[in-house]
């Protein structure tokens, strides 16, 4: 089986869990930038959860199916069609072969996950099926898909079906609230300036992608006097080298903090001023520009709470599903 890609939205990839272990020789791990829709969507389906599906961005692809399948769209609220009527989202529904999926204008969100029942079968790049454009590494040809792409499916592993209820999905909230651990290069700011950085309230900057995200119209930094390190830059908020954690905060100049999320690089000379947790970098994959965020200030403790909470939350998809 096959899905011909009829028209590919604004920038539709082929996303799974990403290709961890290659981050310290400067390849991230990519993946879908909600972790939760993407495992959710391939539940619905039958698929294991780490199987590959379409991360579609603010506006979704046309597709035909070339036999018939189970689909599933979750993640941002973007109305599903197929051969013009809509289907609901969270929910798996059949496709027939020549049918065609399409998408209605989005309600809110940011990334749709688009799950067929047996996975999208390109051939694994590092042990993933997972687009990292910039280098033009595994997906579809390593990169965004094109009218007239065909992509593999894979054979369905299982029956799919049911639906996953508002009460079990997660979304940002307004202001989206992003949990934060301080980071080593916290001494560097003045106290004053660490209060406002995490009162302010912030905007995501249209420049936000799967590289990162910048956020405006908090106060600027101000950094606490020093004597320019050997092998560092002459503003305030370089340093010497150093690596990049997933959701880490770098701001440049003290301006506007950038969030490193899925396709980041792996180190660089500005100062990281802390670390969102690994709970809460799914709601940033959610967020449009423009949509305002704190940071919020927490412990390892709490940040180790809300990661069980999280994998508690996807085992309670798990076990709804199983009914």
């Amino acid at each position: 089986m096959a899905v011909k890609v009829i028209a590919p939205g604004l920038s539709t990839t082929v996303q799974d869990l990403g290709r961890p272990g290659y981050y310290h020789l400067g390849i991230p791990l990519s993946g879908g930038m909600d972790r939760f829709a993407l495992r959710t969507a391939n539940m619905l389906v039958g698929n294991p959860e780490g199987a590959a599906v379409l991360e579609a961005v603010f506006t979704g692809p046309e597709l035909e199916f070339t036999a018939p399948a189970t689909v599933a769209v979750t993640g941002a609220d973007l109305p599903a069609k197929v051969n013009g009527d809509e289907r609901p989202c969270w929910e798996a529904f059949p496709v027939r072969a020549g049918d065609r999926l399409s998408f209605g204008f989005l309600r809110s969100g940011a990334r749709a996950y688009i799950a067929v029942s047996g996975g999208i079968d390109v051939p694994e790049k590092l042990g993933s099926r997972s687009t990292y454009t910039l280098g033009a590494l595994g997906g579809h040809e390593g990169r965004a898909l094109k009218a007239g792409d065909e992509l593999p499916v894979g054979a369905a592993p299982g029956a799919g079906g049911g639906s996953v209820p508002a009460a079990l999905r997660l979304s940002p909230g307004t202001p989206a609230e992003l949990r934060t651990l301080p980071g080593l290069y916290w001494h560097r700011i003045t106290e004053a300036a660490g209060e406002r950085f995490f009162s302010d309230i912030w905007k995501v900057a249209p420049e936000a992608d799967r590289i990162g995200y910048r956020f405006r119209g908090g106060s600027p930094l101000e950094f606490v006097p020093r004597k320019q390190p050997f092998g560092a830059g002459s503003d305030p908020s370089n340093i010497v080298d150093a690596c990049y954690p997933y959701g880490s905060i770098q701001v440049p100049g003290g301006t506007e903090p950038i969030v490193l999320h899925r396709d980041a690089v792996s180190g660089g000379g500005y100062m990281m001023v802390g670390t969102v947790i690994s709970a809460d970098m799914d709601l940033i994959g959610q967020l449009q520009p423009h949509s305002p965020a704190r940071f919020v200030r927490v412990t390892m403790e709490q940040a180790l709470a809300a990661r069980h909470d999280r994998a508690a939350a996807l085992a309670r998809v798990r076990s709804h599903l199983r009914r």
